[in-house]
C-alpha cells in the first residue's frame, strides 16, 4: 500500500487532556456533530477528517501486512495454507497450539496470534 493516511485524532485532543491531550489512548477518532464544529466544515488549518477517499485499495483490503488471514482450528488446515497467507489459531487448547506453532515454523508460515515474538527460519 503506497498513499499514506494522516492520523485522525479526535476533535479538540489537542486542547483538553480529557480528550487526549498528551494520552494517546483517548485521541481515538470520534465524529464531530456540533453545528458550529470547525472540523466537521472542513475548515483549513484543522486535521483531516476520514472520509471515503482515504480508504485502502480493493486489492489490499483485509490483508495483514500484505498477507490474507484465514483462521485455523487444526495441523490439516495449517498445511493447506500459501505463502501468501497468515495463519490466526482459533480458540484452541495450548496443547494442540505448540503443535501449530511448531509445525508453522517447519513449513515458513507465519501466525498472527502465537503469544510471543514467533519468526519462521
Amino acid at each position: 500500500m503506497s498513499k499514506s493516511k494522516p492520523k485522525f485524532i479526535r476533535t479538540d485532543s489537542f486542547r483538553f487532556s480529557r480528550l487526549g491531550k498528551n494520552r494517546k489512548k483517548l485521541q481515538v477518532w470520534r465524529s464531530a456533530k456540533g453545528m458550529h464544529n470547525k472540523l466537521r466544515r472542513r475548515r483549513e488549518g484543522y486535521p483531516a477528517i476520514p472520509t471515503i477517499g482515504y480508504g485502502s485499495p480493493r486489492k489490499e483490503s483485509g490483508k495483514v501486512n500484505g498477507l490474507v488471514p484465514v483462521l485455523v482450528h487444526n495441523l490439516n488446515e495449517l498445511q493447506n495454507l500459501n505463502k501468501h497467507s497468515i495463519a490466526i489459531i482459533a480458540r484452541v487448547g495450548a496443547k494442540k497450539k505448540i503443535e501449530m506453532l511448531k509445525k508453522s515454523s517447519e513449513l515458513g508460515i507465519k501466525v498472527m496470534n502465537a503469544g510471543v515474538k514467533h519468526e519462521p527460519k
